[in-house]
């Protein structure tokens, strides 16, 4: 029933639209041009590039590869994870050419070009051989040590940059180790702008209030940056005295070269030493890495669509490797589909792909008529909003949370990041895909069956028993997803892992998403036979072998735990006080748009004929960098056999006072009181009664929020005690009591 309502209201696709769906586009697209302009310059400086090379990509990836792919809400583009291969390509090929002779300041940056162009024909061919699964394969750890690591020699290599300083090192360590003398040989001036800069990056977000939470804060930056470098007199060339020391400012330096024109700026390739090792071992970490990237971004911006469209990874890999290809041809940088911006081009209402095209358009347009405006952007700017890009991508909470899965994971996690700091990526993750490799060879009973997926299925009526019989791990959960996903939807899926000696933390990650979208497609998943598992940690994503002996975790109540309990007890409800992973499954509810969730407790679950009314404590951190970390008692109460409609009904507020909602002439109290919206206005009529209205009106603690035949139910922003948590369950036995009602009226 689910699906029907999401077919209704799904955005058209193609011309129709692009005719429905314009205004919302074209706004979002704005949005996300305000953010990628800056993006595409520093990306491309600190690439070893010419800044014009990343707007190149940046058009291409939005009016070329949104047309041909099939991700409606990635934004295609330069991305700061590639920024590592990208320059150090730029130097090891340079530095070949120059040892045979040339003269040519930008040649490794046209021997660059070359490769991205048979790197990018290296992604049209996984496209075609369907190799769209392949960021399933590689561990998470693994995964999250390469990004790390790439968060670090951005950091690394920014900072200088940051401060108006030349360093004479390039590796990432010895950066990391000359701090003190960038510190020590720092320009005030150019410091100054830059420190401004951070600051703004890293507070912004600090702030609450709605409006400035729209303000993109590299926009914020640079209008604060630009004005400071013009009172500087950053344009022309002079010198000045501070402290004692006369420092030099040089337009070419501290400010953004653009050519004369959009054509000047078209740069053709170098296929001169495409055939040296060092020519093929970035052609390999430019498809490899850059594949992995896109692929893993457009399925993490699958799960925050919000009509939950799934892309083609297929078709997706083979339109970045035609768009990479035209890229390369012209003087652009590689492109990936890039989180920020797409995660930006979702939270500002994109519909449909067109949001995509409109961003490309607007750094077009901008480009080709107003590019004077660029020569003025300092680039401690563009350091400093790279440098807040490499922190998000090596925080504090990286290394905290990967501890958290299990010490062995943070080993591989950190093995992975020191060999990329030390040596390149593409070593980095061989390494730590080796060494995740010889721990499950080593824990598994029997390692010839790591290399295998097997599985016996059964099926009685609604119900499918799924008994996993050799280990669950990343080496062969591409197997399993293979026949998870051959099996019938909309079935009740109970999945036993009694037999599976290991499962590891890929799978178990991975697994989640299976049944994300499983849910979303009418059927629900069951786990079944962890019980005879030890987990290696106490998170509930961490690596479980199975004992000798069935494990079972002890608890130890609090006193508001004990109260639930006996909550549960007189509401004939099951009681869960433990620790749940299941991330994916609020992700649907605009209350958690953006949010990351830790984990839920305290479960009670009443369960009926055709529902489940289910209350939990959900821990979650904020979507922003301050990443607060809040708990909320919440309930969802979910119905087989009856469609709701999708809505969101919340108490009125400043900002919704003022926004056009759905009221009813009827129940003034109720439209002064609520704020309700959705996409079937209809429906949403048809669905609150008369008796509904009535009741909300007398029971205002309580927000909804419906998705998919699901209703989230939330009062006071916190964690309930028993007796609130007893008032919310009536609550929702009494609407649930008004719908069936409704449905039995209109079945007579």
């Amino acid at each position: 029933m689910a699906n029907i309502n999401i077919a209704q209201n799904m955005p058209a696709d193609g011309i129709e639209g692009l005719q429905k769906h314009w205004k919302n586009d074209l706004l979002a697209g704005f949005m996300v041009f305000l953010i990628a302009l800056p993006l595409c310059l520093g990306i491309s400086r600190a690439s070893g590039f010419p800044p014009i090379s990343g707007i190149f990509t940046a058009i291409i990836g939005g009016m070329m590869v949104s047309i041909l792919g099939s991700a409606r809400m990635t934004i295609k583009g330069p991305a700061a994870g590639l920024i590592a291969i990208a320059i150090g390509s730029v130097e090891e090929l340079g530095t070949l050419a120059k040892q045979n002779g040339s003269t040519d300041i930008w040649i490794g940056y046209k021997l660059t070009l070359a490769v991205i162009v048979v790197a990018s024909i290296c992604q049209i061919i996984f496209g075609l051989l369907r190799a769209g699964k392949l960021g399933d394969f590689f561990p998470a750890s693994v995964v999250h040590g390469m990004l790390a690591a790439i968060g670090i020699i951005i950091i690394s290599k920014q900072f200088p940059i940051l401060l108006g300083v030349k360093p004479d090192v390039k590796e990432p360590l010895e950066l990391l180790a000359h701090i003190p003398q960038f510190i020590a040989k720092a320009n005030p001036m150019i410091t100054l702008i830059g420190v401004i800069s951070l600051l703004i990056m890293f507070t912004l977000p600090l702030f609450k209030h709605k409006i400035i939470k729209r303000i993109p804060a590299s926009l914020l930056v640079l209008s604060v940056a630009i004005p400071l470098g013009i009172f500087f007199a950053l344009y022309q060339k002079h010198e000045y005295i501070f402290g004692g020391i006369t420092y030099l400012i040089d337009p070419k330096n501290y400010l953004v070269q653009l050519p004369a024109s959009i054509l000047e700026g078209i740069t053709f390739p170098d296929f001169s030493y495409i055939t040296s090792a060092v020519s093929i071992k970035y052609i390999i970490m430019f498809a490899l890495v850059g594949s992995i990237e896109s692929l893993l971004t457009v399925k993490a911006m699958d799960g925050l669509d919000p009509y939950h469209r799934k892309s083609n990874m297929n078709r997706d890999l083979l339109a970045v490797g035609v768009g990479n290809t035209v890229a390369g041809l012209i003087g652009g940088l590689p492109m990936i589909a890039e989180v920020v911006r797409s995660s930006a081009n979702i939270s500002n209402g994109a519909k449909t792909r067109w949001a995509n095209f409109f961003h490309g358009a607007f750094l077009l347009v901008f480009v080709a008529f107003a590019s004077t405006l660029l020569s003025f952007i300092p680039t401690t700017a563009l350091a400093a909003m790279l440098m807040f890009t490499g922190y998000r991508l090596a925080s504090p909470r990286e290394f905290k949370g990967m501890y958290k899965v299990g010490k062995e994971q943070f080993i591989f996690f950190f093995l992975t990041m020191f060999v990329t700091l030390a040596t390149d990526l593409l070593i980095g993750v061989i390494v730590g895909v080796i060494a995740k490799l010889i721990f499950e060879m080593v824990v598994s009973p029997n390692p010839l069956s790591l290399f295998k997926s097997s599985m016996k299925v059964r099926e009685e009526g609604d119900t499918i028993w799924v008994d996993i019989l050799n280990p669950a791990v990343f080496l062969n959960y591409l197997g399993y997803k293979k026949s998870l996903e051959a099996l019938p939807k909309g079935k009740n899926l109970i999945i036993n892992f009694a037999n599976a000696k290991l499962v590891d933390h890929t799978f178990r990650e991975n697994l989640h998403i299976f049944e994300y979208d499983y849910h979303l497609a009418g059927g629900k998943v069951e786990v079944e036979g962890l019980d005879y598992h030890t987990p290696f940690s106490e998170h509930p994503l961490a690596v479980m072998r199975v004992g000798k002996h069935k494990h079972e975790k002890q608890f130890t109540l609090s006193a508001r735990q004990i109260d639930l309990q006996r909550v549960a007890h007189l509401q004939h409800a099951e009681f869960h006080p433990e620790q749940v992973y299941n991330k994916l499954r609020f992700k649907v509810f605009p209350f958690f748009k953006g949010a990351k969730i830790k984990k839920m407790q305290n479960r009670l679950i009443k369960r009926g004929d055709h529902q489940v009314i289910d209350t939990c404590d959900v821990s979650f951190l904020e979507a922003d960098i301050t990443q607060h970390s809040y708990e909320i008692s919440v309930l969802c109460l979910h119905h087989t056999r009856i469609e709701m409609p999708d809505f969101i009904l919340l108490k009125e507020g400043l900002v919704s006072k003022y926004t056009e909602d759905i009221n009813f002439e009827s129940h003034p109290k109720f439209s002064k009181y609520y704020y309700l919206k959705g996409t079937d206005e209809h429906a949403i009529r048809e669905f609150f009664t008369e008796e509904m209205l009535n009741f909300l009106e007398n029971n205002t603690d309580f927000e909804i929020e419906s998705r998919h035949n699901t209703l989230l139910i939330h009062g006071a922003k916190r964690v309930l005690s028993a007796q609130e948590i007893v008032r919310l369950i009536e609550f929702a036995e009494g609407l649930l009591g008004m719908i069936e009602a409704k449905v039995l009226q209109e079945v007579r």
